[in-house]
């Protein structure tokens, strides 16, 4: 793989050519920022911004004014490449906290180790209805410890409006859901994101982590997609890179609150990463 020249696809194609991710959401480039605005319910941000340090702090005054205005919380995505070099301490000057540093990782799906298959006992369900997001919403709040309230809408919305667009899936061990995870398909899009990926305890270091992207994988390369995009944390890492994933740069959630602290459940959750804040080993 040629790293830089996926690198400036990625840029070009998925930040600075963002699209929104559901209904009521709409995305804005506002001078070197590009930013994404959903519901109450759904993914606030900045997704890219290309900022010289004379503009940077008007730039993250700017886009405070916007969400909070709006009464959102919002995630400012920052990668390791992005300027200006200092724009993380302007950020946690401006009352942005950060979370936990994230691996971008890509795979050319032809190039991937698709054969994973679910462990004995285990099968694959695609989720096609509401009673399959409620299976997806139950493996999020006991896998990660966090309210998955936001998540069930918007896959709701997804499902309803576009389901061509998203493709969740669950694992069910007998009639008991271990594992669940999502993929954002955008039409035309090179990239395929793979989000939210996670097990319950008692089920982790099992291989259903792996049989789960092997899955999305697979629906990918139908759909078209060329790459599959993933924020890794640290545990995911090491299963993503034994698939074929390789990384490519960091990117880190910097966080703000509304003006009355309200907290919405995030949609971004990296693969293997808790929205709480804290990491479990898929």
């Amino acid at each position: 793989m040629d790293h830089t020249a996926v690198l400036t696809l990625y840029d070009r194609e998925m930040r600075r050519g963002a699209r929104p991710d559901g209904p009521g959401a709409y995305v804005e480039r506002v001078g070197a920022v590009v930013r994404h605005t959903g519901p109450a319910h759904g993914w606030n941000g900045v997704v890219r911004s290309a900022l010289e340090a004379a503009d940077a702090d008007a730039a993250i005054a700017e886009q405070i004014a916007h969400f909070t205005g709006l009464g959102r919380e919002f995630e400012w995505k920052l990668y390791g490449h992005d300027l200006p070099v200092d724009l993380g301490q302007r950020l946690v000057a401006a009352g942005f906290t950060p979370g936990p540093v994230e691996t971008l990782m890509v795979g050319e799906v032809a190039g991937l180790a698709l054969d994973a298959e679910p462990p004995a006992g285990v099968r694959v369900v695609p989720v096609t209805d509401r009673a399959g997001i409620d299976l997806v919403a139950d493996v999020h709040e006991r896998a990660f410890g966090a309210d998955a309230s936001g998540l069930r809408r918007h896959l709701c919305d997804r499902l309803a409006a576009a389901p061509d667009t998203v493709g969740a899936v669950v694992a069910l061990a007998g009639d008991e859901p271990v594992s669940a995870a999502r993929m954002e398909l955008a039409p035309g899009a090179p990239f395929a994101g793979l989000w939210g990926g996670g097990t319950v305890r008692h089920w982790r270091g099992r291989g259903v982590y792996r049989a789960l992207v092997a899955h999305r994988a697979r629906v990918a390369a139908d759909r078209g997609h060329r790459h599959l995009q993933v924020d890794a944390s640290s545990q995911s890492r090491p299963i993503l890179e034994r698939l074929g994933f390789t990384p490519l740069t960091t990117t880190t959630p910097y966080v703000h609150a509304t003006a009355r602290g309200d907290r919405h459940p995030s949609l971004a959750t990296a693969e293997g990463v808790a929205v709480s804040g804290s990491c479990e080993d898929q």
